[in-house]
């Protein structure tokens, strides 16, 4: 496993992240897998030697924290991974459970604290943008997070790149910890991103982890056309938010030229994805979410596969833009 820092700090993170919102309660969601099977997926990458860890408050509201807290107690030494969370999205009916303002986000951190079991989170990072907070106050809130030592470095998460640069700029401005990642959606199906906020992540040392770099499994090549019929997996069948996000004929499109040069390369669509996805300036660690074994194993190889110009210009070229997805 290589390491790489994160954007321009000084932290060392796995060139990949293993995402937790699969592990946790599956009440929340039919394809999540229970706790004991996601400790068989933490142990695995800690194996494969990856320490980044990615999860949120609201998956399986508060459990997939749960889980990744005592798979670190248990498998590893708290000073050997990098452990982040996100807040943002509601964890229940109260008008101040949710968003970005300083009562929300001082609860909030409390609350991901105690389901982790830790004293302090790596990177804290917001969920989206909120609208209804001002600015100010979200990034004075966050930067007293920083010097209270329940945060290490903070992170942000899909915006408009206006958006983030002002913050970005707000708070270089007064002083206060500036956010050093943008965990932004980013794939061979989806590179609207390319447009502004790679430029802006590059031109201000901003680390991108991108969430959904297979697309949701799109790019493994298993999706049906709607003409076409075949077995559906559970989380094909039951993720009604990945058919909001693809499914054009351009991104099958797309999907067919992955799974040729996958055939050409003998290697998975997969690997091909995710090969193009970390060859891309400014990606750091794209954040990956698994439910077999085996596709653990296939990701951690993919980084090891360097496709050439050509190649390149192969999965490419048959992209047509989208609108923006993601940011809500």
């Amino acid at each position: 496993m290589n390491y790489v820092s994160l954007g321009g700090t000084g932290l060392k993170v796995s060139r990949l992240c293993l995402g937790m919102m699969t592990y946790g309660s599956p009440s929340w969601r039919d394809w999540v897998l229970p706790e004991e099977d996601g400790r068989r997926f933490f142990k695995r990458a800690l194996d494969h030697g990856i320490n980044f860890f990615d999860t949120a408050d609201m998956y399986s509201v508060g459990v997939s924290e749960e889980v990744l807290g005592r798979a670190v107690r248990d498998m590893t030494r708290r000073d050997q991974v990098v452990i982040a969370t996100k807040v943002y999205f509601p964890l229940g009916e109260g008008p101040n459970d949710r968003g970005l303002s300083r009562k929300h986000l001082f609860e909030a951190i409390d609350g991901s604290l105690r389901r982790l079991g830790m004293d302090h989170v790596d990177l804290y990072q917001i969920h989206r943008f909120d609208s209804d907070t001002p600015l100010e106050e979200t990034l004075d809130a966050l930067n007293d997070l920083v010097r209270a030592g329940k945060v290490r470095y903070l992170g942000a998460s899909s915006m408009y790149a206006w958006q983030f640069a002002r913050a970005l700029y707000t708070a270089d401005r007064h002083g206060w910890a500036r956010f050093v990642t943008m965990q932004n959606h980013y794939n061979l199906v989806y590179r609207e991103e390319e447009r502004e906020m790679l430029p802006l992540c590059r031109t201000e040392g901003v680390g991108v982890i991108p969430w959904s770099p297979l697309a949701r499994g799109f790019l493994a090549g298993t999706r049906k056309r709607p003409t076409e019929v075949g077995e559906m997996t559970n989380r094909d069948k039951s993720d009604d938010f990945a058919r909001q996000l693809y499914f054009t004929e351009s991104d099958f499109d797309i999907v067919d030229r992955v799974k040729a040069l996958a055939g050409r390369r003998a290697v998975t669509p997969a690997q091909i994805a995710l090969a193009w996805l970390v060859r891309q300036e400014a990606v750091t660690a794209p954040i990956v979410g698994v439910s077999k074994l085996e596709q653990l194993d296939q990701l951690v190889v993919a980084l090891d596969i360097a496709l050439d110009d050509d190649e390149c210009k192969f999965l490419e070229e048959c992209y047509v833009p989208h609108r923006v997805l993601g940011h809500s």
